[in-house]
């Protein structure tokens, strides 16, 4: 049963629905998605049964990087409406008791913001020019060797000024100089606007990455992310914002956090440091790259991801941190698409992703498309991508003397436009996100895969996230339970057991496309030999768990009530079972 305690942080029961405006719904025959074509879908949204609604940046912005490039952060880029169509959706959202969440970014902003503008003027007294992080060169070359995290150097020269100025991302997004505490003053002031507004938290883009190594050193062996990553200053940055700001507003918070480690996390999301609420990690999202490298052809290594799932599960609980758990976001390709089945196990194993992550420790979020099971759309040509990132690593794929087939089979699979193809609504032209041909290409199997199809059959992947929805609220050891992996060297079956109080979970998840037994191992804790299945993909899977034949992407849930002689403390079992030695076996603490 749910826990009646008042003081329990609203959003551990929760579940966050992402929203990439500009691919969601297109209300006015623009060929973008915009704010008055997310509120029509509120009901829609609603009806899945989430609690709070993430937006990524809806600011005034050039686009070089689909907003995350802020021009201003008081204006409503036009496309997507007005700061009139913004209030609207914020008082319809609140009304139907939907939170709002929107993605703050400020660890850099785009160079057409008025601050970047005045701060190219190199002349006397010209106080902006601290307000971004310019240096000379050496010997004609950038002031260090650090790399962009899209491709090439981290530095551009502006000959207005003779100096070079940082970019962590793209050359159009200059980094901020946070050491400036005019810098972090106008921050809050940005932060206390929308609060005041009424909106209910922020996601903090690359928040880890604002306090750099003042040296500015050479990185001899690697990209300089060691220099700028969970950077010096960086927790006595967030306490201030949480002191300031955060606290005062009740906030929620979460953080994005790049290239991170679990020791910081569980700092950053830990209630007593007063940083923030919970962070994303990206580690277990890196499980198909090829020695650290993304734009290169590699299968999943599934051993490696139950692995960096469970280090992470097992870290940040033992650590009081709160992690957010995902599959998917604008940035990935659809989870379906790289870890499931997305043809002929196509409900199957869409299901089965979908449980994974809302059986784990941490608040779920479900990005635009997931609960319908949209995939990579498997686009043609390079004419068809519109990500600054994806077009600047096929020209040096290419460069580098990569066939064009190959280059393009590659971005194909990791693209960020993966997940940016315009949200399938229906069967008609352009898949019912809009009446004109929309900004990128809708996916093919727009006519198969579409929200009226999902809502008329029962056994849709929707449904099925809607019970997921429905079940968090339901059984305090999906939100509290520990976590315990089991069969970690399986290569077929990822399976763990959550336990709280008197409830505990087993979670049984095959992730290919035959049969495989499962064995209750006796490590597992077990206190019986069957349970209540409180969600399957099946609809006749066993309630006996001690020997299960796993069909295709089978997933099962399984919920034990433990009498009083069966229970034990948590604490125990952390101590004495796998999950701690796990913990001291594998050292997952950088970049995957």
């Amino acid at each position: 049963m749910p826990l009646s305690n008042a003081s329990e942080p609203w959003w551990r029961r929760s579940v966050v629905y992402q929203i990439y405006p500009k691919s969601f719904k297109d209300s006015d025959g623009d060929g973008i998605g915009d704010l008055k074509g997310i509120r029509s879908k509120l009901n829609y949204i609603k009806q899945l049964g989430v609690d709070a609604i993430w937006i990524t940046p809806i600011y005034d912005s050039p686009m070089r990087d689909n907003g995350y490039d802020i021009r201003d952060y008081y204006k409503i880029f036009p496309p997507f409406g007005t700061m009139e169509d913004f209030d609207d959706l914020l008082k319809t959202a609140h009304d139907m008791e939907l939170r709002i969440i929107l993605d703050l970014v400020v660890n850099h902003t785009s160079t057409e913001h008025a601050w970047f503008q005045k701060s190219r003027l190199r002349k006397l007294n010209n106080h902006y020019r601290d307000y971004y992080i310019w240096r000379d060169g050496k010997n004609g070359e950038p002031p260090n060797n650090w790399e962009s995290k899209f491709g090439g150097s981290a530095w551009a020269y502006d000959p207005n000024s003779g100096q070079y100025y940082l970019h962590l991302f793209d050359e159009t997004q200059a980094d901020l100089n946070w050491e400036n505490e005019e810098v972090r003053s106008k921050v809050r002031e940005i932060m206390r606007y929308w609060l005041d507004k009424g909106v209910d938290g922020f996601r903090m883009d690359v928040i880890n990455l604002i306090s750099k190594d003042q040296r500015f050193p050479d990185d001899d062996h690697g990209d300089g992310r060691r220099f700028y990553t969970d950077g010096p200053r960086v927790h006595e940055f967030l306490k201030e914002l949480n002191e300031k700001v955060f606290s005062r507003y009740n906030t929620f918070t979460v953080g994005e956090m790049s290239s991170t480690s679990v020791p910081s996390c569980i700092k950053y999301s830990n209630p007593d440091n007063k940083e923030l609420n919970m962070t994303f990690n990206f580690h277990h999202l890196k499980v198909d790259y090829a020695g650290g490298k993304k734009w290169v052809h590699a299968e999943v290594d599934f051993i490696a991801l139950k692995r960096v799932l469970t280090f992470w599960q097992v870290g940040m609980h033992g650590g009081g941190g709160w992690s957010a758990v995902f599959w998917g976001n604008h940035d990935q390709p659809r989870p379906l698409s790289r870890y499931g089945d997305d043809t002929k196990y196509h409900l199957k194993s869409g299901k089965m992703l979908a449980t994974v992550v809302h059986m784990l420790r941490g608040t779920p979020f479900i990005y635009q498309g997931e609960e319908i099971g949209m995939t990579n759309p498997c686009f043609k040509d390079i004419n068809s991508f519109r990500d600054v990132e994806t077009i600047n690593v096929y020209r040096q794929l290419t460069a580098r003397g990569i066939l064009k087939e190959e280059a393009l089979s590659i971005i194909r699979s990791k693209s960020r436009d993966n997940a940016r193809t315009p949200m399938q609504w229906d069967e008609s032209k352009y898949a019912g996100f809009g009446t004109e041909e929309p900004w990128i290409e809708v996916a093919r199997n727009y006519k198969e895969i579409n929200v009226r199809n999902a809502l008329k059959d029962t056994e849709s992947i929707f449904y099925h996230y809607q019970k997921l929805c429905s079940l968090r609220k339901t059984y305090d050891v999906i939100v509290h339970g520990d976590y315990r992996l089991l069969l970690s060297d399986n290569p077929e079956i990822f399976a763990f057991v959550r336990r709280y109080e008197n409830e505990q979970l087993l979670v049984l998840n095959n992730f290919y496309g035959n049969d495989t037994i499962f064995n209750l191992p006796p490590e597992s804790g077990m206190k019986a030999d069957k349970g209540s299945i409180i969600i399957s993909n099946y609809s006749d899977s066993p309630s006996n768990f001690m020997c299960v034949n796993l069909r295709p992407y089978e997933s099962i849930v399984y919920l034990v009530n433990l009498s009083p002689e069966q229970m034990y403390t948590g604490s125990k079992i952390l101590v004495e079972g796998s999950p701690y030695s796990f913990v001291k076996q594998h050292k997952y603490q950088g970049e995957m």
